[in-house]
């Protein structure tokens, strides 16, 4: 194991772990509350298709920073519980993409607004410390991530006429 050297930004750090480790729990209750049968990391991939759109398999797995073949097992998973759909390209018939069915959708939606509910309540707990300086730096941190805005979330997702229910 390495151990990294305490910096001037380590307060930020350290409440940055805190942090994360409360979102994750955040997470881990709601897919219990919604009864989503997933394990968090299928759940990471069924975001990343909401996010993302239609994508190979490889895609997900770079996205999720896990080997290629972690990846596909987890979406031959994630198809099997009907979660997520294959498609061949139009293209390359060699090229097999996936994308969210309605059921995949479906829990993405429906543990995303148990967290929110969840943040809501929090932020209302300690509304006293979220000033604009708060909110812009963790603005700021989800950009420099990578993660794009709420409101941007379900563009990469769309229903087609043959996913099921």
């Amino acid at each position: 194991m390495q151990v990294t050297r305490p910096t001037g930004h380590e307060p930020a750090v350290q409440a940055l772990m805190l942090a994360s480790r409360a979102f994750v729990g955040l997470t881990v209750r709601a897919l219990s509350a919604v009864e989503a049968e997933v394990t968090l990391p299928q759940f990471r991939a069924l975001v990343v298709l909401a996010v993302r759109g239609t994508l190979r398999s490889i895609d997900i797995a770079e996205e999720l920073q896990v080997n290629p073949s972690t990846g596909t097992r987890m979406t031959d998973r994630l198809a099997g519980k009907g979660l997520v759909r294959r498609v061949r390209s139009t293209d390359d018939r060699r090229v097999v993409r996936l994308r969210l069915t309605r059921a995949g959708h479906d829990i993405v939606e429906k543990v995303m607004a148990h967290r929110r509910a969840e943040l809501e309540r929090i932020v209302a707990e300690t509304a006293g410390v979220w000033q604009p300086a708060v909110t812009e730096a963790l603005t700021a941190f989800a950009a420099a991530a990578g993660e794009m805005p709420e409101q941007e979330w379900w563009l990469g997702w769309q229903r087609h006429e043959n996913d099921p229910e």
